[in-house]
């Protein structure tokens, strides 16, 4: 923890200072379209950007994506955009709790919260906290709800030069909130919970045979001043081990993913200097995913994978659209992290990140992580009133290594596969 200084007391004291909102701001946080939808001259849904246009829409992209559209390497169709309803309940406990959360005084500390969206307001450039506040937004979102499962979830690794794919993984994948439920009994908390844990992530490989019944157990704690818990079973030594704290930034079973980029981000707030940039108009990869045209052959709940295309066929055959984002600098406070910054874009409607930039410590782009996002009404039928931004589908691009890792998946966003016993060391010792 660095020692706090005589600046960050007088930033404290700025961000911290009385800010009175009205639940009509609350009401702009959650439904920013609700009175003017994005618009930019040129870009209508149905458009395919691509090499022979992109420059007309240059300042709607991040510069990764603008590069690779540029060199021909991807193209993206758009869709209009549209206003996601998240869920009722998370929206009430935002306008019975917010006025009185208020961050710590130490950096990654937070005080009053209780449920909903702790800062549901417009970030101001002024507070230099603002990042740090978007940050715990992020950490207290509904990306899956109170509890769901990934199942299907391929990971493919390909060569992106050649476009060879080199290998399939299989993965289910299972998380819960135990605290500050909203939309699942039971609610507020799941007991016991004597070790106040926030959120579980608990995982296992199903193939292939040589990584077959891996699993790992992540235990992320309400405070986030203290150290993920996290635990490693490899299926061929049939035991359990507790990881290192650096290995979350290793890569995980060969992929260009490390720990920390599961759901887009998943370190601590802690675990990096926040800083806010500006909010802006930006393409992003969220659409309604039941009405998109690209879709491989449906399940029996009538929902189909996304599917690839680009070069190597390394990114997600989806339609995007012209969203309100917060663009937010991230620093590691890990001086051993390999990562030097990421320039992370948050959608400001569903304060999740369809988009993040990763850069080596030399300064250099090192991975392009895009996370696609659909309203959960127009996803899977379990989902049709889960009342969240669904992530579908994800790629990371190596730029460096020239190598990437296509994601496709089911998101199921109910209790019934994801009961508490399922995240304990126990489990994973019984689980294979």
């Amino acid at each position: 923890m660095k020692k706090i200084t005589g600046t960050f007391l007088a930033a404290l004291a700025i961000s911290n200072c009385a800010f009175a909102f009205t639940d009509a701001d609350i009401d702009q946080s959650f439904f920013p379209y609700k009175s003017q939808v994005p618009a930019f001259v040129g870009l209508t849904p149905g458009l395919v950007i691509n090499k022979s246009n992109v420059q007309k829409f240059k300042e709607l992209l991040d510069s990764a994506t603008f590069a690779l559209i540029e060199k021909g390497q991807l193209e993206i169709p758009i869709e209009q955009t549209e206003s996601i309803s998240l869920h009722p309940n998370y929206v009430a406990a935002t306008k019975k709790n917010a006025h009185q959360v208020k961050l710590g005084s130490n950096p990654g500390t937070i005080e009053g919260y209780v449920a909903g969206r702790p800062f549901p307001f417009a970030p101001d450039k002024k507070d230099p906290r603002a990042g740090e506040k978007l940050a715990f937004n992020y950490k207290y979102t509904q990306v899956v709800g109170d509890s769901g499962r990934i199942y299907p979830f391929p990971w493919i690794y390909i060569d992106y030069a050649t476009g060879k794919v080199e290998r399939q993984i299989d993965f289910d994948f299972h998380f819960i909130s135990l605290k500050h439920r909203t939309t699942q009994a039971p609610m507020p908390d799941v007991l016991p919970n004597s070790a106040n844990i926030y959120r579980d992530i608990y995982l296992k490989v199903l193939s292939p045979p040589d990584l077959k019944n891996t699993q790992l157990l992540i235990q992320r704690f309400d405070d986030d001043t203290k150290i993920d818990d996290s635990y490693l079973s490899l299926g061929f030594q049939r035991r359990v081990r507790r990881l290192a704290t650096g290995q979350t930034s290793d890569s995980f079973l060969g992929s260009d993913l490390m720990i920390e980029d599961f759901e887009g981000y998943n370190g601590r707030v802690l675990d990096a200097e926040w800083k806010y940039l500006e909010t802006k108009s930006m393409l992003m990869p969220v659409y309604r995913h039941s009405e998109s045209k690209q879709l491989g052959p449906k399940d029996e709940d009538g929902y189909g994978m996304v599917t690839f295309g680009g070069q190597a066929k390394c990114f997600p055959n989806i339609p995007w659209s012209l969203r309100q984002v917060h663009v937010i600098e991230s620093i590691p406070t890990n001086p051993s992290s390999p990562i030097g910054k990421r320039l992370m874009y948050m959608d400001a409607q569903g304060t999740v990140f369809p988009m993040i930039l990763i850069y080596d410590k030399k300064g250099s782009l090192w991975k392009r992580w895009e996370v696609g996002f659909s309203d959960s009404a127009f996803h899977a039928p379990v989902n049709k009133s889960a009342g969240i931004m669904i992530y579908t589908t994800a790629s990371m691009l190596d730029v460096q290594a020239q190598h990437c890792s296509a994601l496709a998946l089911k998101m199921q966003s109910e209790p019934t596969a994801n009961p508490p016993s399922m995240f304990s060391v126990q489990f994973l010792r019984g689980g294979d």
